[in-house]
């Protein structure tokens, strides 16, 4: 429960922080060019609202609602979910949205997709001057990487150490990495010291990604790095440094190895009705071997630990506050081609599956307190939101943006009428796209 509130939380902070930036955006350009703001809210307020005041010689009404999908800010003039319909059958008023030019109306369209991508670009630079920027690189990984059966059906074997992808160099082991691979025709990596070409074949990134074991994940030695008093492997003796080269016959060649057996293990124990497991181990300590009997905890683990990536060589970045910037842009918009670059698999079937909702949103964040990684995915959120806003759907800044650009190229504007029909279309679609999104939550959840 207290995971739950935490996410929850978070979720909450980051979404309201990126809802007022994004409104807050279309406020300042509007009061810009003299558009009257009727009202700025924070989420919606059908029937009712938590929170409004209005300051004394003020035209807007701020406020907060109490249905949390996001926010809005009432422009008059402006044929929107927010319009009375009424209002814009009478005579333009020259503070109104459509009295203005279509320049005008484009610069407030834009300026909360605007203010979303600028805020994710200032976040990351902030990350960057604050913590720095630390990773280890691909090459400093010496023991390699272990594959699952797919990367190796391909061609990769355990122990590789990847170098580039169609020649552009592999640095880090994350999505980037991930996608560099699948799209690439040719993998060098380096094999006992020789560099070998692995040719890849046409594969999704959403593919390979749902993995389980992981395509490819950093090689930990079987060696175990630690154990845990009163837990299984500590009451039979093993101890720190053994070496672990067989569960129930089968060779270890990696740590990754073992903890791929026990998930194994636990699998066919519950499928049996069994709360522990059962197995066979065969470890080495100072060079001789013995075999051993093991039996799981309830949670069908052993008590041990093995080394981790702090234990290769860390690259360690530190930025200034003026040399944070270019890096945080340069990271921004990395961060962007990437999304955009993985749009195209929600238009497959199993991209649609994949969709998810404030469940899913909310589970990217830490299960604790962290302030570094809830930046981090604020400015990632930041971005979605800029990208998804601009998409030319009706009720998006997408969709006027769309009919502004054919007034300009036209010369006349869309009808009242065709404006009202197409946000109520556009609204139908992405109500429906909320629903589904949140359906494929609860599905994951029960099943």
């Amino acid at each position: 429960m207290e995971t739950f509130l935490i996410r929850a939380l978070q979720l909450m902070m980051s979404l309201s922080l990126l809802v007022i930036i994004h409104e807050g955006g279309h406020f300042l350009f509007a009061r810009l060019f003299k558009v009257r703001v009727t009202k700025f809210y924070l989420f919606f307020d059908p029937w009712f609202s938590l929170f409004k005041f209005k300051p004394k010689n003020s035209e807007t009404e701020y406020g907060v609602g109490w249905l949390p999908l996001g926010g809005y800010v009432q422009i008059a003039g402006m044929v929107d979910e927010t319009q009375d319909a009424e209002a814009l059958k009478q005579p333009e008023q020259p503070w109104e949205f459509r009295a203005k030019p279509a320049w005008q109306r484009l610069l407030i369209m834009v300026g909360g997709v605007m203010m979303n991508f600028l805020l994710a670009l200032f976040i990351y630079s902030m990350i960057l001057f604050k913590w720095g920027d630390q990773y280890v690189s691909l090459q400093d990984m010496t023991y390699g990487m272990e594959f699952n059966e797919r990367a190796e059906e391909i061609g990769f074997r355990d122990g590789d150490i990847l170098l580039s992808a169609d020649e552009k160099p592999l640095e880090r082991f994350n999505v980037d990495m991930l996608r560099a691979i699948t799209e690439a025709r040719v993998v060098k990596v380096n094999r006992g010291g020789q560099e070998v070409e692995v040719f890849m074949p046409e594969v999704s990134l959403l593919d390979i990604a749902k993995d389980d074991p992981a395509f490819v994940e950093p090689l930990i030695p079987n060696v175990v790095d630690s154990v845990v008093p009163g837990r299984p492997f500590a009451e039979i003796g093993i101890q720190q440094g053994d070496t672990l080269l067989a569960v129930n016959g089968a060779a270890l060649s990696s740590y990754n190895a073992f903890i791929n057996k026990l998930a194994e293990l636990r699998a066919d124990a519950e499928e049996a009705g069994q709360k522990t497991s059962n197995f066979s181990l065969i470890y080495s300590r100072a060079g001789v071997r013995d075999t051993i009997a093991v039996q799981t905890d309830t949670l069908y683990m052993v008590g041990a630990t093995s080394k981790a990536l702090a234990d290769y060589k860390l690259t360690k970045l530190e930025y200034g506050f003026f040399e944070s910037f270019p890096a945080g842009i340069a990271l921004g918009v990395n961060t962007l081609k990437g999304y955009v670059n993985d749009m195209k698999y929600v238009f497959t079937k199993e991209g649609a599956k994949s969709v998810g909702g404030f469940g899913t949103i909310g589970s990217i964040f830490p299960s604790v307190w962290d302030w570094h990684r809830f930046w981090e995915m604020t400015a990632f959120l930041s971005i979605i939101l800029a990208f998804m806003n601009i998409l030319p759907i009706p009720a998006l800044d997408g969709g006027h943006v769309l009919f502004l650009l054919y007034e300009i190229i036209a010369r006349r504007k869309p009808s009242d009428k065709f404006m009202e029909y197409a946000q109520m279309g556009g609204m139908i679609l992405l109500f429906g796209l909320l629903i589904w999104a949140n359906f494929n939550d609860v599905l994951r959840f029960l099943f």
